[in-house]
């Protein structure tokens, strides 16, 4: 069982080892179920399209030590899932005259993000995160990590302006308010 633990994890490397193997400009994008997360994978869209390079999103999970840990096989396609629900929840699928690699990575988001993005001409796209500066003090940011540790242009997307606290108290992830969707012709690396 040991070997199934590293395997997800290995193939995240391998998926990482043939981006670096690609030539010409990239821009990886973090995706994330955040309210601002259409906002930052249409602006890194936007950077692809005007660099004429590969849009790269990237998820990144990791497993949960909980009381009953989902098999890891499920925990991936549960990042898919929610990947794709990110993209059609931006573009209405994957955006249209651009190339698209998306990448699907056992690792913490800030790291995932810093190792996929290692190429001083690579652009670096993240969200502003949540506002409060007692949440950045304990906590930290995948966005303070990936402008801490990136080796290339870090572009942080503001995060939208949204409605005051009483309109916000029902709100719900915004992966849970939609499917997940499977794309025809796109393929995922681990």
């Amino acid at each position: 069982m040991e070997g199934e633990a590293e395997r997800p994890q290995e193939q995240g490397v391998m998926a990482m080892v043939e981006m670096a193997a690609f030539v010409g400009a990239r821009v990886v994008v973090g995706v994330s179920g955040s309210e601002s997360g259409p906002a930052v994978l249409r602006r890194a869209a936007v950077e692809a399209r005007r660099r004429d390079a590969l849009l790269v999103p990237v998820i990144a999970w990791m497993a949960s030590d909980g009381d009953s840990p989902r098999p890891l096989a499920a925990l991936r396609q549960s990042a898919r899932e929610r990947l794709d629900t990110a993209m059609e929840l931006a573009f209405d699928g994957f955006p249209e005259g651009i190339r698209v690699h998306p990448l699907v990575l056992r690792a913490e988001p800030g790291r995932a993000l810093v190792a996929t993005a290692d190429r001083a001409d690579d652009l670096l796209v993240v969200g502003g995160g949540r506002r409060g500066w007692a949440r950045h003090i304990v906590h930290g940011t995948v966005t303070r990590h990936c402008w801490a540790h990136a080796a290339c242009e870090v572009l942080i997307v503001p995060r939208p302006e949204l409605p005051g606290p009483a309109d916000r108290a029902g709100r719900q992830d915004v992966f849970a308010e939609a499917g997940p969707r499977c794309h025809a012709g796109v393929g995922y690396e681990n």
